[in-house]
């Protein structure tokens, strides 16, 4: 199911996210994270599937995030932190699966998104992003299985809604939904968002904003 949220709290997601936010830190191994501080929220999906168009939307930058049309331009965790809340960061992962590079590379970023899932203890949300177009491929099953696993709460973010029928998107939704209903660790609600049109961006602030609430 999707989720709404009340006129304040849409507004108040704006403010959070309408100063200068800006790049903290890159880490291409565990040993190489930032010390844990405040709280995180991280972007994973598939090779190409708009984390970092998701980052750049939310903040309002268009090149805040690097994005490119070659899958696994990301390889490393990249993390940003925005005016007035230090401790406050988004993480843009590597994308898993296909990638435009070496095979042993792409198994070491990818090694890095599994354990970086399994031991951040300021990690408060993962949000999974899902091409709207294409649902859950095998290799998203294989990373919902890891975050069952971990102690982090997350959340499917259908991505690229401008892209498909309306009628197929409710079936998209609806599919996702049944199929989260085995995942106890999954959150239940699903965000529908297109970086291109700003839909469902606000409503992603919100969540967001709700979490640092209850975190705080």
């Amino acid at each position: 199911m999707t989720v709404e949220f009340d006129a304040d709290l849409i507004e108040q997601g704006r403010k959070l996210f309408a100063g200068d936010w800006h790049f903290f830190w890159a880490a291409p191994a565990i040993e190489a994270l930032p010390p844990m501080a405040g709280m995180e929220v991280a972007f994973a999906g598939r090779s190409n599937v708009g984390k970092s168009s998701l980052i750049n939307a939310l903040t309002g930058r268009g090149a805040l995030a690097r994005t490119s049309h070659t899958p696994g331009r990301t390889q490393e965790l990249i993390f940003f932190e925005g005016p007035g809340h230090a401790g406050f960061r988004l993480v843009d992962m590597p994308g898993y699966g296909y990638a435009s590079a070496p095979k042993a590379k792409v198994a070491s970023w990818t090694a890095l998104i599994h354990s970086f899932l399994r031991g951040r203890g300021n990690l408060a949300r993962v949000y999974l992003l899902v091409d709207a177009r294409h649902g859950f491929k095998p290799v998203d099953l294989d990373v919902l299985k890891t975050l069952d696993q971990s102690a982090v709460s997350y959340q499917v973010v259908l991505t690229k809604a401008d892209q498909i029928k309306q009628a197929d998107l409710q079936a998209r939704i609806a599919a996702t939904s049944a199929a989260l209903s085995k995942h106890a660790a999954a959150f239940p609600d699903i965000l529908v968002t297109s970086s291109e049109t700003g839909a469902g961006i606000p409503e992603l602030r919100a969540a967001m904003l709700r979490l640092l609430r209850e975190r705080s």
